[in-house]
C-alpha cells in the first residue's frame, strides 16, 4: 500500500448533519438553496443565493488569545477540507485557470478533510476551557495556513461560516512558504499535505505533520480529543533507532539496558505533548482527572520489559503524563490504533502510517529521523 497525502481521500458516504450539501469539488452542492426566512416572509422574490451565516457565541470570557498564550494549531486547507478537484486543476491547468475555478465555485462549499475531527475536538476542549476559566487565554487557536492566493479567501472563509467552525485567524501566503508565519504565530504544531513544507517547518524546530486518512474513517469521540504519538523520533530524539539500524535488535537491546538511567533526548513533537499536558493539569486542577476532555497516548514498538523502561522514565522525568502506554514489541500498531479511535496519530516510519490507515485510524507523518533513510521492510521490528 503506497500513500498520497491526503489523496487517498475519498468523498465520505455521510457527511456531518451540519453540512449535508457540502462538496468534494466534484459535485454541484452549494448554498443556492439556502433561504434567509426573515427576508423572505411574504415575498414572491426568489432568495438569493448565499451561505447561511452562524452566529458564532462565547459565553464571556476571552474571544481571542494573543498567539503567546494560546496553543497555536496551524493548518492548511488541503487537510482541512477535500480539495482534491481544484488541485488537479491547480497541477493540470495552472495557476490563472485555478484562481478562476475557485472564484466561480465561491460559494460551493468544500467537505471536511482529515483535520476535520481534529479541530472540531480542539473547539470542543476550548468551550469546556471557557467555563472552567473564562478569562484565561490558554486555549486552542486554530489558524487557517495557506498558499492560496487572497482571491481564494472568500471560498475559505464561506465554508468555515458554513461548517460553523470557530476559526478566525488566516495566513494566505500567495505561494511563498508559511514557514515565517508560522514561527511568528508561536506555532505549537503544524499540518500540511505538502511533505516538503512539513519538513521545513521541522528543520525549524515547529511541531508539524504530514496528514492522511484511509477511504473508510472510523468514527471519533466527539467529547474527548484523542491525541496518539509514536516514541522514538517522534516524542524522543531518534538516537535509539539509530543504533538499531545500524547495529540490529540485539545491539539495540543491550544499548537501552546499559542507558536504562540516561533521559532520551527530545524529539520533534515532545513540545505538543507539553502544551497538551499543561491543559490537562487546568482540568485535573478542577476535579477533572478521571473525565478530562484530553487523553493521549504512547503507541510504540518497543518492547516494555526490553527497553519501554527508558521511555517511561525519560517522560517522568520531563513531568509528563501519557494516559495510557502501548508498548506493542513489533505487533501491528494498526489494530490498537482502531481501537483508540484517535483524531490524530503521528508516526516517523510510513510504514506505520499505512498500517493505521488501512485500519481507518487518521494518521500523520512526521518526516524526521534514521527512518527517513531506511524505508521499513516487512520484517519484524521491535526496537521501536
Amino acid at each position: 500500500m503506497s500513500l498520497d497525502p491526503v489523496q487517498v481521500m475519498k468523498r465520505q458516504d455521510s457527511l456531518p448533519k451540519t453540512c449535508p450539501s457540502a462538496s468534494n469539488g466534484d459535485s454541484k452542492a452549494s448554498w443556492d438553496d439556502s433561504k434567509d426566512i426573515h427576508e423572505n416572509v411574504g415575498s414572491t422574490k426568489k432568495p438569493k443565493p448565499g451561505p447561511v451565516r452562524r452566529a458564532r457565541k462565547v459565553e464571556g470570557g476571552i474571544f481571542f488569545p494573543k498567539p503567546e498564550n494560546a496553543v497555536t494549531i496551524a493548518v492548511s486547507s488541503r487537510v482541512l477540507f477535500h480539495t482534491e478537484k481544484e488541485q488537479k486543476v491547480f497541477e493540470q491547468q495552472g495557476i490563472e485557470e485555478y484562481l478562476r475555478y475557485q472564484v466561480e465555485h465561491e460559494n460551493e462549499p468544500f467537505a471536511p478533510g482529515p483535520a476535520f475531527p481534529l479541530v472540531k475536538a480542539l473547539e470542543a476542549v476550548n468551550n469546556h476551557l471557557r467555563e472552567l476559566y473564562p478569562e484565561s487565554e490558554e486555549l486552542f487557536d486554530i489558524v487557517l495556513v495557506t498558499y492560496n492566493h487572497a482571491n481564494v479567501g472568500i471560498r475559505l472563509i464561506n465554508t468555515i461560516n458554513y461548517h460553523n467552525l470557530f476559526i478566525e485567524r488566516f495566513c494566505m501566503t500567495g505561494g511563498s512558504s508559511p514557514t515565517g508565519y508560522l514561527k511568528a504565530w508561536h506555532t505549537n504544531l503544524y499540518l500540511s499535505a505538502d511533505t516538503a513544507k512539513v519538513q521545513e517547518a521541522l528543520s525549524e524546530g515547529i511541531a508539524a505533520a504530514t496528514m492522511f486518512m484511509s477511504e473508510k474513517q472510523i468514527e471519533v469521540s466527539k467529547t474527548q480529543l484523542k491525541v496518539a504519538f509514536d516514541g522514538d523520533a517522534v516524542l524522543f530524539s531518534d538516537e535509539s533507532e539509530r543504533i538499531f539500524k545500524a547495529h540490529g535488535l540485539d545491539k539495540f537491546f543491550e544499548h537501552e539496558r546499559e542507558n536504562e538511567n540516561t533521559l532520551l533526548d527530545h524529539g520533534p513533537l515532545k513540545g505538543f505533548l507539553e502544551v497538551l499536558g499543561k491543559l490537562q493539569k487546568k482540568f485535573y486542577a478542577k476535579g477533572h482527572r478521571l473525565d478530562c476532555p484530553i487523553r493521549t497516548y504512547l503507541v510504540t514498538a518497543r518492547s516494555a520489559a526490553s527497553s519501554g523502561i527508558r521511555a517511561l522514565k525519560t517522560l517522568r522525568a520531563w513531568g509528563l503524563e501519557i494516559d495510557e502506554a502501548l508498548f506493542l514489541a513489533g505487533a501491528p500498531k494498526g489494530p490498537m490504533l482502531e481501537k483508540i479511535r484517535p483524531h490524530i496519530y503521528f508516526d516517523d516510519q510510513m510504514f506505520h502510517v499505512e498500517g493505521a490507515v488501512e485500519m481507518g485510524a487518521i494518521a500523520a507523518h512526521v518526516p524526521y529521523g534514521i527512518a527517513q533513510k531506511y524505508p521499513h521492510k516487512k520484517s519484524t521490528n521491535t526496537g521501536k
